[in-house]
């Protein structure tokens, strides 16, 4: 049985830091679903209502544009192991570039990471969990090294070019404000 949740409990944030992988949603007012699989460690929970997710380069920048367009975002956390479950965090977010004002002390909660593009910052509105008793059982085997390599072999203006040529705008055509 699923169950709602105002704020982010311990049992909650205990549980989210033990995933590998989270899965972000956002979506346009007109247009395209955005789903897509997250890794890293890239996630931090600042309050019982406010997580931080660092964003790194990447073929597309839906999450920005779909933001930017009605803050609207869902993640979803999901147990391969052990006991079933699955954590959904509904809430609104804001992107956060390098330049803006709280950039220096978000940055600061995250490893570095080449090609970093964003943080974003989303207050929770509600969490649900539900039960996950029929997600398969997965194992572990480590973090994929291909993006940061790709990203370091860029350098930063290289990151910078493919923002400009690969990054502007979402694939419905809706601006992501990546270099303003």
């Amino acid at each position: 049985m699923s169950k709602f949740y105002t704020k982010i409990t311990q049992k909650l944030q205990d549980f989210m830091e033990a995933q590998k992988i989270f899965f972000v949603a956002t979506a346009p007012n007109s247009g395209r679903i955005n789903l897509s699989p997250k890794g890293m460690d890239s996630f931090r929970i600042l309050e019982e209502n406010r997580v931080i997710w660092l964003n790194v380069t990447g073929s597309g920048n839906e999450t920005a544009a779909h933001l930017n367009e009605n803050e609207r975002i869902t993640i979803m956390f999901c147990s391969f192991e052990k006991t079933p479950n699955i954590l959904r965090l509904y809430g609104k977010g804001k992107e956060i570039k390098e330049g803006n004002a709280s950039w220096d002390e978000l940055i600061s909660f995250f490893p570095k990471t080449p090609g970093t593009r964003q943080i974003f910052d989303i207050t929770i509105e509600s969490a649900q969990t539900s039960c996950g008793m029929s997600i398969p059982f997965f194992e572990y085997k480590g973090e994929r090294n291909d993006l940061n390599d790709w990203a370091k072999s860029k350098g930063k203006e290289g990151i910078k070019n493919y923002w400009k040529d690969k990054n502007q705008t979402s694939i419905d055509g809706l601006p992501t404000h990546i270099l303003d």
